[in-house]
């Protein structure tokens, strides 16, 4: 744990110096040392979440999750298309005409 930050680590243990250099008590200058290094570890890993670049998008061919409803206007059959290869996929033909996108109702 200590090597995966070692900044973390030295700033903790020069809390833990300067209050050994105060005349605290032992358990005190320890409980101090051991919060700011909780403290600092959670700043870091929160940091460290939010330089995450973006993953990759899929190669072309793979299919991704999607969830569309199309209508169509003709007889009124409903599709719900649940994966496709695109992210705005081409609305599927129902009676020799194409379906209409049916927007998700408010919840």
């Amino acid at each position: 744990m200590i090597r995966k930050h070692p900044i973390v680590a030295g700033v903790a243990v020069v809390i833990f110096g300067i209050g050994l250099w105060s005349h605290h008590g032992l358990f005190a200058v320890f409980l101090a040392a051991a919060a700011s290094y909780l403290i600092l570890l959670l700043g870091v890993v929160m940091l460290g979440g939010l330089a995450r670049p973006v993953p990759a998008p899929p190669p072309p061919g793979e299919l991704r999750r999607v969830r569309l409803t199309y209508r169509c206007s003709v007889c009124g059959t409903e599709v719900r298309m649940t994966a496709a290869n695109d992210e705005d996929p081409e609305p599927p033909r129902h009676c020799q005409d194409d379906m209409d996108l049916v927007a998700p109702p408010m919840e």
